[in-house]
């Protein structure tokens, strides 16, 4: 029997795969800049198999890839007529591969975030951002997703929108901000302040995902922990932000030798700035350790980093099997049948 994410919660820590934005972008199936998921409709054997790289590395969720699949991206794309496809296809094909999980279904997710038209000032964007929403939700709740994952909101009154058509829906929801530079929601609000209010007004689960590192998300999610008596969700992207450069919108590489086509490192020329597995793993502990419920990566995450993540706070992944294991390398393993001058060389190598 399928547990309910609520009931995952209850049980222990549950495990969200994210960042297929950045992963089908790398792996050449995605445009940077427009980040539309056409390729849902496009490669949907690409999409599978992403969905199911990251459910082997620990996710208990297969979250349907419908970021940007909103109306007002696709109009800018010149394709709203692929709208309603793109959405039921992405959820179609994620519940597929939630069944493949050899010992539980996996919860499979739909998907709503940022629209970017949102304006406080503006009634009338108030206003389509609410539509956007309730069609896609609609969608969600017609091809039978388990929970909304409304994720990447930096004004909490879009977030608190997102909530509403939810459960309009009657359907569980995560909600999670991504908080920008200022370090502060776009209207005003602390994070954590927006945190509580929504966990009150019914989310199941809040927090942050998204635009920050695990050291620039981490004292947030410590406040919101403090401030939310529900569950909490942190998601970090797994590149080294600072106290300066608190989001990858503006990170520096000072060690690049050629000039970037973009005015900034982000999106393509990040590579560098990466965290290592073992750095998001300490994170995960940490996370862990002040009770987030809800743990995973954002975008620029590896399945590999995920894996690392579920194995820090207990979780044994389908591909654990494939985590590392130095002891039979020829340089650097400890197996006493290795050549002793290979060994031995190892430090010179």
């Amino acid at each position: 029997m399928k547990r309910s994410l609520e009931q995952r919660l209850q049980e222990g820590t549950v495990i969200i795969g994210e960042g297929y934005l950045f992963e089908l972008e790398r792996r050449g199936y995605l445009q940077a800049g427009s980040f539309v998921p056409e390729v849902a409709l496009d490669n949907p054997e690409v999409l599978k198999q992403t969905y199911r790289d990251y459910m082997n590395a620990g996710s208990d969720v297969v979250l349907a890839f419908t970021y940007n699949a909103h109306r007002e991206k696709m109009r800018i794309i010149g394709k709203e007529e692929l709208l309603e496809p793109l959405n039921r296809h992405a959820i179609r094909l994620a519940k597929e591969v939630a069944k493949e999980h050899p010992t539980e279904e996996a919860l499979v997710a739909g998907n709503i975030s940022n629209t970017n038209i949102f304006d406080p000032e503006d009634p009338a964007s108030k206003d389509a951002v609410r539509s956007m929403f309730a069609e896609m939700v609609s969608w969600c709740k017609e091809e039978g997703v388990d929970f909304i994952n409304g994720e990447t909101f930096y004004y909490y009154e879009e977030a608190r929108i997102a909530l509403e058509e939810i459960q309009k829906q009657d359907l569980p929801a995560v909600i999670t901000f991504a908080m920008m530079g200022e370090n502060i929601l776009r209207d005003g609000y602390t994070v954590e302040e927006g945190c509580r209010l929504l966990s009150e007004k019914g989310a199941l689960v809040v927090g942050m995902n998204c635009f920050r590192g695990p050291n620039t998300m981490q004292p947030y999610l410590e406040k919101i922990r403090e401030n939310v008596n529900g569950y909490v969700a942190g998601l970090p992207i797994p590149y080294r932000t600072t106290d300066e450069h608190p989001t990858f919108f503006n990170l520096p590489d000072g060690g690049c030798s050629c000039h970037l086509p973009l005015e900034t490192t982000f999106p393509t020329a990040l590579d560098p700035l990466y965290h290592n597995r073992y750095e998001l793993a300490e994170w995960a502990k940490q996370a862990k350790d002040i009770g987030l419920n809800y743990i995973g990566l954002c975008c620029g995450a590896s399945p590999a980093m995920l894996r690392a993540v579920a194995e820090a706070v207990g979780v044994e992944a389908i591909n654990s099997k494939y985590s590392p294991d130095m002891e039979k390398h020829f340089l650097f393993g400890k197996d006493e049948t290795l050549k002793k001058h290979n060994v031995a060389y190892r430090t010179k190598a």
